[in-house]
């Protein structure tokens, strides 16, 4: 006899627990509307609890509040230049509208609250419009202890880019670390964070100080549990339920059996994009023969459910973009465990010591510039019909100072790394050079042409420092006249092989401003909705600036949550700086559903 299929009625059901997910379902709820999420992982958070959690959001409140006022136009222009014909006028338009009303929605209205990232450039400088500041946000740190019960639904900070599973908070707490030998401040900030995590390991097992992307998924999920928002994680959206050509819903599997979710607005699909889809990366990713030859950062459950679901509706696939993965360099990283991860080489690059190199010892890119720029050079000029890899090049100072890649800097010893291959040793360049496989002479000859100029804090052939946003990951303690710039010449040398990865993919489905898909005819499918990375970037596959993943993932998330709540223009929400929100004040409770309406 055949089992009976549970059901659920809902008004919103949203596929995936990432930041646009949730972003999607907290906005939805805090209209009065029913949701469910459900999550293919056994913990919630996506991708995002992975990230560095930073959002692209020009005009934020918090810069306003800060005394930055840009001309709105300012990052349009900005936008024009970086995207060219790949300019979507529409969904800019939405993004860059409504950016600051999701800031101030969720800071006044939901457990979410920001720290400002007021003094980081744009990656450009020397495009139009780039900004200077006042473009990023990030979450607040949060006690997971806020969290209850629910800590332990959550994903965990990735463990490549923690220390013992610390996870550190990009900016100050960063430059701490980095610092911790040179700063009696530093050392003390240190030194504080990591007796806190040793006592936090001894009573519950994991980190409760929570930073990044993991503090931007948990304080989501606690507004969604404060808006008794329904989660269901190990429970995979198997297929979609369509009545008259109006999506209706999914069928979900679970441990228990499948169940009948119904959700009378609409379904949200935010389940990663398609990272770990190994026959898509085939078939889209440049150089890619195989498809394995990508390192992904997220996790393994971001394998392209969201986009199947959307093309067996009727949605259309976006890959008119300039490139189909959001590019990260990556080195591979074998633990002792046996298991395998992936390090994303973000903060050394621009540091000053340090060279990238392809196979036959040649430099060829500004290593400071952003890290879908270093990859995208990397994969254009690689030798054809080689592996596209680089080594990234230092010498010994460097590597204590500030590490190189998951070999991380004084006091951690780094002969473990050396033995077990992850890192290249060599007492001189040549030496290096031959244990890395690149023809020897031609690794001195660089190096020794880079040292040259260096030494005066220049670097002609590539310009690096050149640009606020360089300078910004440089190092501000360098001695030298330029931050991002200092020879290489105290052996021993090291050396890290870096492969193509991503932090997800830019080609997803095609959608509107109100982030609705679209069919092939170009009109949406009613009741479907697609944000984050199951959505076609809205930077056309480009990288303007860090945060251009999670800034637009959270504002389509709020737009379709409005959208299917059938609330009035997002960006009304706070054209100013809007009162602030009374902590005392209960999310869900009378008085502040007064207060929303009265805001809105």
């Amino acid at each position: 006899m055949k089992s009976q299929v549970r059901s659920i009625d809902c008004d919103l059901l949203v596929v995936g627990s990432g930041a646009s997910g949730l972003a999607a379902a907290v906005t939805a709820a805090w209209h009065g509307l029913k949701v469910v999420v459900v999550e293919k992982a056994p913990v919630f958070g996506g991708a995002t609890a992975w990230s560095g959690g930073w959002m692209w959001a020009p005009g934020n409140p918090l810069a306003r509040r800060a005394g930055i006022h840009e001309d709105p136009q300012q990052p349009r222009t900005y936008l024009k230049n970086e995207l060219g014909d790949r300019y979507d006028a529409e969904r800019i338009d939405a993004f860059l509208d409504n950016a600051p009303g999701m800031v101030s929605f969720f800071e006044q209205n939901t457990a979410l609250q920001f720290v400002d990232g007021n003094a980081i450039p744009d990656v450009h400088g020397k495009v139009a419009g780039a900004g200077t500041e006042g473009h990023q946000v990030i979450a607040a740190p949060y006690d997971a202890r806020e969290l209850g019960a629910l800590n332990t639904r959550l994903r965990k900070t990735m463990r490549e880019t923690s220390f013992l599973g610390m996870p550190i908070m990009a900016g100050s707490d960063l430059g701490a670390f980095l610092s911790m030998t040179r700063s009696p401040r530093s050392f003390i900030h240190v030194t504080k964070r990591f007796l806190r995590h040793l006592r936090d390991l001894a009573v519950h097992g994991r980190a409760m100080h929570l930073v990044n992307g993991v503090a931007l998924t948990g304080r989501l999920a606690k507004s969604a549990d404060d808006l008794a928002v329904q989660m269901i994680e190990s429970a995979p959206a198997k297929r979609l339920i369509r009545e008259n050509g109006v999506v209706r819903g999914a069928i979900v599997s679970t441990p228990e059996g499948d169940i009948e979710i119904r959700a009378a607005k609409g379904v949200v699909l935010a389940a990663g994009g398609f990272p770990n889809d190994v026959a898509r990366r085939r078939e889209l990713f440049p150089r890619t023969p195989t498809g394995d030859e990508h390192l992904a950062l997220p996790p393994e459950s971001c394998s392209g459910d969201g986009i199947t679901l959307g093309e067996s509706a009727g949605g259309a696939l976006d890959t008119r973009v300039a490139s189909p993965a959001a590019w990260a360099p990556v080195s591979r990283v074998h633990h002792a465990d046996g298991t395998i991860g992936h390090f994303p080489h973000i903060i050394e690059r621009g540091k000053p010591g340090l060279i990238g190199v392809l196979s036959n010892g040649k430099r060829f890119v500004n290593e400071a510039d952003g890290y879908y720029d270093y990859v995208a050079a990397m994969v254009a000029q690689a030798p054809q019909g080689e592996e596209v890899h680089s080594w990234l090049v230092c010498d010994h100072r460097f590597q204590r100072l500030y590490g190189l890649g998951y070999a991380r800097p004084f006091p951690i010893p780094v002969g473990r790394f050396v033995r077990n291959g992850y890192l290249k040793r060599g007492d001189t360049i040549e030496a290096l050079a031959t244990a890395c496989g690149i023809p020897a002479a031609a690794l001195a000859a660089t190096v020794k042409r880079f040292n040259e100029h260096a030494r005066q804090g220049k670097d002609p052939d590539f310009g690096r420092g050149s640009t606020p946003y360089n300078r910004k990951m440089g190092d501000p303690l360098h001695k030298g006249p330029n931050p991002c710039v200092a020879p290489i010449e105290q052996g021993p040398f090291y050396a890290v092989k870096v492969l193509p990865g991503s932090f997800g993919t830019f080609a997803g489905l095609k959608t509107n401003g109100n982030a609705q898909v679209l069919g092939a005819d170009g009109r949406p499918i009613a009741g479907l909705y697609a944000v984050g990375t199951d959505m076609a970037s809205v930077m056309g596959g480009f990288y303007p600036s860090g945060g251009i993943n999670l800034g637009p993932a959270m504002t389509f998330g709020f737009i379709a949550g409005r959208h299917a709540a059938g609330a009035s223009d997002a960006a009304s929400v706070d054209r100013n700086t809007g009162p602030s929100r009374n902590p005392e004040v209960a999310p869900g409770s009378d008085l502040q559903m007064t207060m929303r309406r009265d805001s809105l």
